[in-house]
């Protein structure tokens, strides 16, 4: 990973920033929510305790039947049709059925239904008839209660007969219907709202398990009440519907009406809305059971304001992106719960500052992050382009052997100006090429210096030694005197091969190019050479057509000479050599392979360098070797404006040394 991905990493960091303050958003969201939550329970409170002064909830019974409003007309046929939208909620009637109750204006209307496979059957006027299947309904109004039998024989319209006696305003006699079916039995009949009926009971008798055959489930009605919804509306605040509700969740009243649609009233739009839903408010619950036209609420919240405690809760709206605050707190009389009141707000102060808290501090972090990321982006663009510049000039002054002479701008190496690290670097880089150049130039002299140091020695050694021969010298010294003889030998070739490599480097810099045919200057050193690789092979690879090269042939030709006779101290005795010639893009390329032992790793990259030799020792009496003929090789290439290489063979039976030539710059006359 380079530095600027590093630094764009380092600048990401300042997303620490928004997290941080979306945190703090969420703090203060909540703290919003627990403030309008106590406001809006103690704005029940107070409501709930005016309900208890006024006399507006009259004490509830321990149990009742809910009248429900009948959501059209129903016709009495025995059959629950008109009764499916009331389905949901209907009423437990023991443990053989359930109960429907509904009113309008005609009357109340009552639909039971009974669970029972095996039949007894007799008609209300039989006289075993309380010993059949049958319902007993009571009823009862100011005056007193009368109980009614409703059983019948077979499927139709029934006439109820009354078992007490007569009560002013209750009738004598009722009609029913009477449906069954494989699982029961369907019992729906109409009382008159001229009734006025204040408590009513349902007991059902099963001939088959026996019991109670006059007993019922009397109960009070309750119902929707228009009085105590008018009531309510002038208790409760503007823009808050309230509802009144038994303890088990009844309605009783109803004011207001949430207005939950996005944008409307100022509530916030439904992308605000989204976003604070998904970001800040996340503890909400499900609207569905909170539905304004359901006659029963059967909460959580309901069933622990019941008990007595009061309870806030945030929920979602009926429209998408709403939010509603809802508290539900008990309506108690002598310490005991005659009621809950339940009041809801659609939330808008809450989420609109919690939006726009949020909306500032996300524009904010993006343009902190926005600018530290650039600011961090350049100056890593820069300090990129500082070191890419000085790894250049590092590479330059390697490639040139650590010579700085025309290398850099000035003669300086760059940014030593610089005042920061950077600067540093690269005057620390400036010394030590310095201490490198002078170093390389002393090595690069050494030979030249040595050979003309070690020649007057040398010459007063050599006529010392002819003048030893003259001397009478006793027979056991001569072998003495022929050694030494050798060794001035040696040194004699060691001077004159420093002398050589210190004028071939200045006869390679001032050799004339020419255009010339390099399959003549190949095929020419080949046949020389074959006269000198004894028993080994040599063969020569040449192209068809003429290849012409801007060169100095007799280069070439001694940087080829190079490389034979350092190819001959490594091919063994009956190997074979193998010289090629083939044009190159930009150029020629010219490889002499040979037979033996692969070149060591660690060398590859070291084998054209001055004073660089694979050969362990020299044996005494052959030429000795300072590791000079590669470096002339090289010299050779990159006076044509090439390099030079060596590699393995594919198959490992040898090397190869390979001269890549571009030609030598023609010049201007």
């Amino acid at each position: 990973m380079n530095l600027r991905r590093k630094l764009l990493l380092v600048a990401l960091c300042t997303l620490a920033l928004p997290v941080a303050g979306w945190l703090y958003v969420r703090q203060m969201e909540a703290l919003l929510r627990d403030g309008q939550a106590q406001a809006l329970l103690a704005s029940a409170g107070a409501v709930a305790r005016s309900l208890v002064v006024t006399g507006a909830v009259q004490p509830e019974s321990d149990r009742a039947w809910y009248v429900q409003q009948a959501p059209g007309p129903i016709t009495v046929d025995g059959y629950g049709d008109d009764w499916a939208p009331l389905t949901p909620w209907s009423q437990p009637l023991d443990q053989h059925g359930k109960l429907l109750l509904a009113a309008d204006d005609d009357g109340l209307y009552l639909y039971a239904v009974v669970r029972n496979t095996r039949r007894v059957r007799a008609d209300a006027d039989d006289a075993n008839a309380l010993a059949a299947d049958h319902l007993i309904l009571t009823l009862g109004n100011a005056n007193g209660q009368r109980r009614y039998l409703l059983a019948s024989a077979a499927p139709g319209p029934l006439t109820a007969r009354p078992l007490d006696p007569a009560v002013d305003g209750l009738p004598d006699l009722l009609a029913a219907q009477w449906q069954e079916d494989g699982s029961g039995y369907q019992v729906e009949l109409r009382l008159p709202a001229t009734l006025q009926l204040r408590v009513l009971g349902v007991g059902v008798y099963d001939a088959a398990i026996g019991g109670d055959r006059m007993g019922s489930d009397t109960r009070a009605l309750l119902s929707y009440s228009s009085k105590l919804s008018g009531e309510l509306a002038q208790l409760v605040p503007d823009r808050v519907q309230a509802r009144v509700l038994t303890s088990q969740g009844w309605l009783l009243a109803r004011t207001g009406r949430l207005n939950t649609a996005p944008g409307a009233d100022g509530q916030p739009g439904w992308f605000a809305s989204l976003i604070y839903r998904s970001l800040l408010a996340t503890r909400l619950e499900d609207a569905s059971p909170w539905s304004q036209d359901v006659p029963r609420l059967d909460t959580a919240e309901v069933r622990e304001a019941s008990v007595g405690k009061p309870i806030a809760v945030w929920r979602s709206g009926e429209e998408r992106g709403s939010v509603v605050l809802a508290a539900a707190v008990p309506i108690e009389h002598a310490g005991k719960v005659d009621g809950v009141l339940l009041l809801e707000q659609a939330s808008r102060s809450v989420p609109l500052l919690a939006n726009k808290a949020l909306l500032g501090l996300l524009l904010t972090s993006f343009g902190v992050l926005l600018v530290a990321g650039g600011i961090l982006l350049a100056f890593a663009t820069r300090l990129s382009l500082r070191l890419a510049r000085l790894r250049n000039a590092a590479e330059r002054a390697q490639l040139n052997d650590g010579r700085l002479d025309g290398l850099f701008e000035q003669g300086r190496f760059p940014m030593t100006d610089a005042p920061d690290e950077i600067g540093d670097l690269a005057r620390s880089f400036e010394r030590l090429f310095e201490v490198v150049d002078g170093y390389t130039d002393y090595l690069r002299t050494l030979a030249s210096k040595l050979s003309h140091e070690l020649n007057t020695p040398l010459a007063i050694v050599k006529s010392s030694l002819d003048n030893l021969e003259h001397a009478a010298l006793p027979a056991e010294a001569q072998p003495y005197l022929a050694r030494a003889r050798d060794g001035v030998a040696r040194l004699g070739a060691l001077v004159r091969a420093m002398s050589e490599s210190s004028r071939m480097e200045r006869s390679i810099t001032a050799a004339e190019p020419e255009d010339v045919d390099l399959r003549d200057v190949v095929r020419g050193c080949a046949d020389a050479y074959r006269a000198l690789i004894g028993t080994r092979q040599l063969d020569c690879v040449l192209p068809d057509a003429p290849l012409y090269l801007h060169c100095a042939p007799e280069l070439i030709a001694q940087a080829l000479d190079k490389l034979l006779d350092n190819a001959l101290s490594f091919t063994p005795e009956h190997g074979w050599l193998r010289l090629s010639l083939c044009a190159a893009p930009d150029g020629a390329e010219i490889e002499l392979a040979n037979q033996g032992p692969l070149l060591p790793e660690a060398m590859q990259g070291r084998l054209f360098d001055s004073l660089v030799s694979l050969r362990d020792k020299a044996t005494p009496g052959d030429a000795p070797h300072l590791g000079l003929g590669l470096y002339v090789v090289r010299l050779v290439a990159e006076r044509h404006g090439g390099v030079a290489s060596a590699r393995n063979l594919d198959d490992g039976t040898g090397v190869a040394f390979s001269l890549h030539l571009h030609g030598m710059p023609r010049q201007r006359l």
